[in-house]
């Protein structure tokens, strides 16, 4: 692992509207000039936002009271805060992405799991905030200037919205990072001031219809629908796992590692502000006009306009466009830069705008094609399965290596080569790729989102959610357990060797392809020290 020196000159940063020139290679020592606070400012401000306002409504929607609610909140933040943090670690160290970083985990081939996981969130995610801020800024025309809410209205702010996203992604990092400095000052002013607009209408009292006067069949369904909205809420974090590593490669490797850590941990605890102002505002809504948080057709963002007091609705609208441009950016900029790499014919903008024409598209379908909410909602806890144990194989794998990584080996895929440290059996680790696909049918198997989707195990457990509890674990125990019975090559170690697991000497197969030749020498002399 190559670290920064003290006296390596470093290149001053880009301006704003330079397109972003690196793809997922490693980043040069001289440009990586970002801090923790940037990675602060880019994590939070992405979900400081109207769509993260959406989620935290979801325990009013579940019927929960607002004090249900907020532990059902508290709880899924500081979970996903605690699951999420230590993936900040991967791009720091390695000066690139965590799909990958995670060849030295899954293997060279294996690493097409992070994309893929990547991909799906960002269409979650980039869908839910063109959904949310298209919403709003036609509510808030509607009520400001009589725009009509046609289909038609619809589909013009949502175009406008994902192109004006788009843009930015396609400018790159610093472009993004601009975006995100001012949205987490100006969406935190936007926020307190709706708690000024909404004080006087809200009560923490509301009840939700988990009361003492329900009847059995209601009754039952109370912790299915408390972990079901605490799951929700734990998607939002966990939703960062796959892309930490796109913004933090641009921080020094020489930056400590609990800062950064600390940094990735505090972007999500902040994110209460949002999640709280989505379940107060969601409990006014239930109760002033209940008709837009009914089950079959909840409409939160027409309910918050119906609530809010006139002076508010330029607010509503300011904080639908800056917060959505910032989730926007954040869930799509990543996936573009690494379905570059996947898909090597095309440059990181080309990728860009191909995963976000996809996305558009999916917007586009599920507005008005398929239920909105059970749409979210599903969706997001499918992600949280499958994204979670994958994430335990990284962690422990980081742990267990010590954090020491072969940056050159980790490029093997994305320069098309074959060989090197990480190649496993013909580019599959098929350690970490059994502990993930194992441990996420589990979680979908033991899946129960009461009214939505059940797993066929689902009902096991007196209908309450156990999946994802139940695939951390079984992502933790079955990759140790497989480190243990079925040693991994010495090779793939640093000179500290092995913490936790077992390894086996064998001999690195040599790197061949594209570009081998003249990295033949140091290859060589990296696999030697690492022997």
């Amino acid at each position: 692992m190559t670290s920064q020196s003290p006296d390596s000159p470093v290149t001053p940063p880009p301006s704003l509207t330079e397109v972003e020139a690196h793809g997922v290679e490693r980043i040069p020592d001289a440009d990586r000039t970002a801090t923790p606070l940037d990675l602060f400012r880019l994590a939070f401000g992405g979900a400081n936002t109207f769509s993260t306002c959406v989620l935290g409504a979801f325990p009013i929607l579940f019927g929960l009271s607002f004090w249900q609610g907020l532990a059902a909140t508290l709880l899924g933040v500081v979970a996903g805060a605690v699951i999420l943090c230590p993936m900040a670690v991967f791009g720091p160290v390695n000066g690139t992405n965590n799909a990958v970083s995670s060849s030295a985990h899954l293997g060279v081939h294996g690493r097409v799991v992070g994309s893929f996981l990547s991909l799906l969130t960002a269409i979650a995610f980039f869908s839910i905030s063109v959904w949310s801020s298209g919403d709003a800024l036609v509510g808030g025309a509607h009520r400001l200037f009589g725009l009509e809410r046609s289909n038609l209205s619809y589909v013009v702010a949502y175009a406008l919205f994902a192109g004006l996203v788009l843009a930015v992604c396609v400018y790159g990092f610093r472009f993004m990072l601009f975006v995100n400095k001012v949205a987490v000052a100006s969406a935190t002013v936007l926020f307190l001031l709706g708690a000024i607009a909404f004080a006087g209408d809200f009560d923490p009292s509301y009840a939700g219809v988990f009361t003492d006067s329900a009847d059995a069949a209601t009754k039952s369904l109370f912790w299915p629908s408390f972990i079901g909205a605490a799951l929700i809420v734990l998607s939002n974090p966990v939703s960062f796992g796959a892309f930490l590593g796109d913004w933090s490669r641009y921080i020094p490797a020489s930056t400590p590692r609990r800062r950064v850590v600390g940094a990735a941990f505090l972007s999500q605890i902040a994110t209460l502000i949002p999640f709280v102002f989505g379940l107060a505002t969601a409990s006014i809504i239930a109760t002033r006009a209940p008709k837009y948080v009914d089950p079959a057709a909840p409409d939160f963002v027409g309910g918050l306009l119906a609530i809010s007091p006139a002076w508010y609705f330029l607010p509503v609208c300011l904080l639908a466009l800056i917060g959505g441009m910032s989730t926007g950016t954040t869930a799509l900029y990543g996936t573009g830069l690494d379905f570059s790499s996947v898909f090597p014919r095309l440059s990181r903008v080309q990728a860009t705008v191909l995963v976000g024409v996809l996305s558009i598209a999916f917007i586009f379908i599920g507005r008005f094609g398929l239920d909105l909410v059970q749409s979210i909602s599903t969706f997001a806890t499918m992600i949280i399965t499958c994204t979670t144990p994958w994430m335990v194989v990284m962690m422990l794998g980081f742990f267990t290596r010590r954090g020491w990584y072969d940056p050159d080996a980790l490029q093997v895929f994305n320069r098309r080569q074959r060989g090197g440290r990480y190649w496993f059996a013909h580019g599959w680790n098929w350690r970490g790729m059994t502990a993930w696909w194992v441990s996420a049918l589990v979680g979908v198997l033991f899946t129960n989102i009461p009214g939505q989707f059940v797993g066929p195990l689902g009902d096991l457990a007196n209908g309450v959610d156990i999946s994802l509890p139940l695939s951390l674990v079984m992502a933790a125990v079955l990759y140790l357990s497989m480190l243990r019975l079925f040693p991994e090559p010495r090779a793939a170690y640093g000179p500290e060797g092995a913490r936790l697991a077992r390894t086996v000497e064998v001999p690195v197969p040599p790197i061949t392809g594209p570009g081998a030749e003249s990295e033949g020498v140091s290859a060589t002399a990296s696999a030697a020290q690492g022997s």
